[in-house]
């Protein structure tokens, strides 16, 4: 795992819990946890927190996706491309030596 990985993860991680937090400091209609800060107050930053929020929420998703998909394509091992590639050869004779033993047992 490479350095860039290892700081793509973290990264990763923080902005899952931040995107967490930014959707439960969210009201939609109801208090939600928005309310623990001030009360029985409609918006917890001021009248323009709403916008504020649903945009820094929208960023962080998206960052969230593009990290994801990133920290997919860095981490993608060279593994074989097919699963039939990944079938070893010793696979192959076991499961052959087996069919074979059972066909050729006698039958009382």
């Amino acid at each position: 795992m490479g350095i860039i990985s290892i700081i793509l993860l973290v990264i990763f991680v923080i902005a899952a819990l931040l995107l967490i937090l930014l959707v439960a400091l969210q009201s939609d209609g109801s208090s939600g946890l928005g309310g623990v800060f001030g009360g029985g107050s409609d918006s917890t930053f001021g009248g323009q927190g709403s916008k504020v929020l649903t945009k820094i929420t929208a960023i962080v998703g998206g960052s969230f996706l593009v990290i994801a998909l990133l920290l997919a394509v860095i981490n993608k091992g060279p593994g074989a491309d097919t699963l039939l590639d990944s079938v070893t050869n010793d696979q192959v004779q076991e499961t052959t030596e087996w069919w074979n033993d059972a066909a050729e047992a006698p039958q009382e």
